[in-house]
């Protein structure tokens, strides 16, 4: 594993973030869906990067108008979740829109972590409504993929 770049050590992780990325996109760009209130299921998606820095794994997820005490971050089973929700949007039956692209309400972005990552090696810093979680140690810890043989019905393989 040391002698595999550090990029395909979370090649997964990565196609994942840039799929959610590139369908988020793909749905902004159609037709503008209907204003309706905003769930779990429908909550907005604050961008974020996610970066080693040495044998660290950053997560930098932009925050803005988001007060400290309205976001959370939680760790359950190797599942890092930031989340939380953003008040303060316009009345808008007194408001006229010319452009509308900050998004108001709930959020949640779940980042799966390696495997084993302990609470102690966790941080977080807010500075200008930019949240930068730290996870020291987060990119050496990746253990490799283990290939899963597959049988096939009247034949061997």
């Amino acid at each position: 594993m040391a002698d595999r770049p550090k990029q395909q050590r979370f090649h997964g992780l990565f196609d994942t973030v840039a799929e959610m990325g590139r369908m988020r996109e793909f749905w902004r760009a159609g037709i503008d869906p209907p204003q309706e209130e905003r769930t779990h299921a429908t909550a907005w998606i604050p961008r974020m990067d996610i970066f080693a820095r040495g044998d660290d794994l950053v997560i930098r997820c932009e925050l803005a108008g988001v007060p400290e005490e309205d976001m959370h971050i939680a760790l359950d089973h190797d599942t890092l979740t930031i989340f939380g929700e953003r008040s303060g949007a316009p009345d808008e039956e007194e408001t006229t829109f010319y452009v509308r692209e900050r998004h108001y309400g709930a959020f949640r972005r779940a980042i799966n972590l390696p495997e084993g990552t302990e609470r102690s090696a966790i941080s977080a810093d807010l500075e200008d409504g930019l949240l930068e979680v730290t996870v020291v140690g987060g990119c050496s810890q990746r253990r490799e993929p283990e290939r899963i043989d597959i049988r096939v019905s009247g034949g061997e393989r």
